[in-house]
């Protein structure tokens, strides 16, 4: 079995944990990326099977919404249910504090908007994504509007991060559900992240940032030892 392989295993577990506290009649946010993707298809088929009845999604992004409705899955508005009982998504990195940094995936916005609609939040990762500190291991994408972009980027520099503009494939830049463009900070460890998140909001033109501190409720981690479950203010 192969390295990517193997990851792939741990996710799906991770997201199997998650999916096994889903009951029937919920509201769930579904998330986006590789690892709540296991997610979605296996509510998907707990939904075919008749486990999961009277389910309604709210989709994380355009993509997750696409593939969402291919399986099946009844898919409902923020406007419509305004409370989330679960959602179930992905994270880039994870502190000990179940803070983390998210946006990989270029859906960092609405995922924020669900997860705080969300009276719990659950993050599914593989153990490659756990950090003492974040910031060790992922830059912070940082959602701006295109207008002043250099001005955003200057911004950022200021705050000590070095900064890359997210393209893609076509070397084009990505561009979010909603338009906008993302930078890639990265300020190395980050010893203060709430300081440096108000400092993130501070400044007309960035839309959403990447750091989801507080939000998280739990963590399902699958790993080479198996699987662990972190809760907000209690650990493993």
């Amino acid at each position: 079995m192969t390295a990517d392989s193997k990851t792939m295993d741990f996710k799906k577990a991770a997201a199997l944990k998650a999916v096994s506290l889903l009951r029937s009649g919920m509201v769930i946010g579904l998330g986006h990326g590789s690892t709540a993707i296991f997610a979605v298809r296996e509510i998907a088929e707990l939904i075919r099977e008749g486990v999961l009845k009277d389910i309604l999604g709210i989709p994380c992004s355009f993509q997750v919404e696409q593939e969402a409705r291919g399986l099946g899955i009844p898919l409902t508005t923020l406007d419509e249910h305004p409370a989330i009982d679960i959602t179930i998504d992905g994270a880039d990195e994870v502190d000990e504090d179940l803070n983390l940094i998210k946006g990989g995936g270029g859906a960092l916005l609405r995922e924020k908007i669900v997860a705080q609609a969300s009276r719990r939040e659950i993050i599914i990762v593989d153990e490659s994504k756990l950090s003492p500190v974040l910031g060790t291991r992922q830059p912070v994408p940082v959602e701006v509007v295109p207008f002043g972009l250099k001005g955003h980027t200057a911004y950022m520099e200021s705050l000590g991060a070095r900064v890359r503009i997210r393209r893609d494939s076509d070397g084009e830049f990505f561009m979010t559900d909603h338009g906008n463009v993302i930078l890639d900070c990265d300020f190395g460890p980050i010893r203060e992240p709430v300081k440096l998140a108000e400092a993130l909001k501070s400044k007309a033109g960035i839309v959403e940032h990447g750091l989801f501190l507080g939000i998280a409720d739990d963590v399902f981690v699958s790993g080479a030892l198996g699987n662990r479950h972190m809760v907000r203010g209690k650990g493993s």
